[in-house]
């Protein structure tokens, strides 16, 4: 088999595991695909491990089907020959009971699949076969049935068919059911619950329901009013009181820098204090330092009467 053929039929039957398909998988041959691979003098069983991804297989063949094989008719002693290693494949594989042995003929193989592969009639295919049959009829049938893997030969060519569109469509619900339940897993188990409740709409159940599944969450009591951490808040110092030689020495100050842009705002200063007080000492208001008066002899006049000099 060609490796890019192989790679399909592994990354198909991959897809296929998504619907319960496991290894070693159980394949059912009806009795025309043993005689058409004994005629083409190929081994059944290579080539339907290598259409299945050379996985593991488990041949079966119904006993409708193995009766055909018994009862096909010779004529000369090379078709009984034939007839004798068609039997000896079938006997090699596993004998699946389909509960049609006690009928006098056989059932056709459409007939003998359907009822192994979907006993009920639902279209589902619940025991996980893969079937493998040369008839057109059985395979059309196998089609409208989820989940079927069909194999056939054709032209010496084990050949796997591709998906069929109710088994895509079954996938493709199936992978979103598990996306959806992913989901729902996610955003928690108590989801869908609480959902579940508030569709029914009964206040109490819902009450009661939450107290059963909620799980209760203590919280942390918060005392105190919030604000600012006080370790780093920098302290306010503390005012100090003015005394009054400091409310002077504060009034100089303003009138020195006053008067570097005005040379009248001692006046000024005077004339509001004036107004205000009543009056003051050109000391208070002027910059200067006052002068100290000392006395001189004159030379003209006598000791006992010195004259007084500013």
């Amino acid at each position: 088999m060609r490796a890019k053929r192989s790679k399909q039929y592994r990354k198909l039957m991959r897809q296929y595991e998504h619907l319960g398909f496991r290894t070693p998988y159980q394949i059912l041959i009806d009795a025309q695909i043993i005689k058409d691979a004994a005629q083409s003098k190929l081994q059944l069983g290579k080539l339907l491990s290598d259409a299945l991804g050379g996985a593991e297989i488990k041949p079966m063949i119904t006993q409708c089907c193995i009766r055909h094989l018994y009862t096909a008719p010779t004529t000369n002693p090379a078709e009984q020959a034939a007839k004798d290693g068609w039997i000896e494949v079938a006997k090699a594989a596993e004998r699946r009971r389909c509960g049609h042995h006690e009928l006098e003929e056989p059932l056709s193989a459409l007939e003998c699949l359907s009822n192994v592969v979907d006993p009920k009639g639902g279209g589902t295919n619940k025991h996980k076969y893969v079937v493998a049959s040369q008839e057109q009829e059985v395979r059309v049938k196998m089609r409208g049935i989820v989940g079927v893997p069909l194999v056939y030969l054709k032209r010496s060519v084990m050949i796997l068919e591709p998906m069929a569109g109710v088994t895509e469509q079954a996938r493709e619900r199936e992978e979103r059911e598990k996306m959806r339940a992913g989901l729902i897993g996610r955003r928690g188990a108590h989801a869908g619950v609480k959902r579940k409740l508030e569709e029914e709409g009964g206040a109490a159940e819902r009450g009661v329901a939450r107290e059963e599944s909620a799980p209760t969450v203590k919280r942390r009591k918060v005392t105190g009013v919030k604000g600012p951490n006080p370790l780093s808040v920098k302290k306010a110092k503390p005012e100090k009181k003015k005394t009054v030689a400091s409310e002077v020495e504060d009034e100089r100050a303003t009138i020195r820098k006053a008067s570097k842009s005005d040379p009248q705002a001692a006046e000024k200063a005077i004339d509001a204090a004036t107004a205000v007080n009543g009056a003051v000492s050109v000391d208070t208001a002027t910059d200067g330092p006052r002068k100290r008066k000392r006395k001189r002899k004159h030379p003209g006049g006598s000791e006992g009467e010195p004259e007084v000099v500013a």
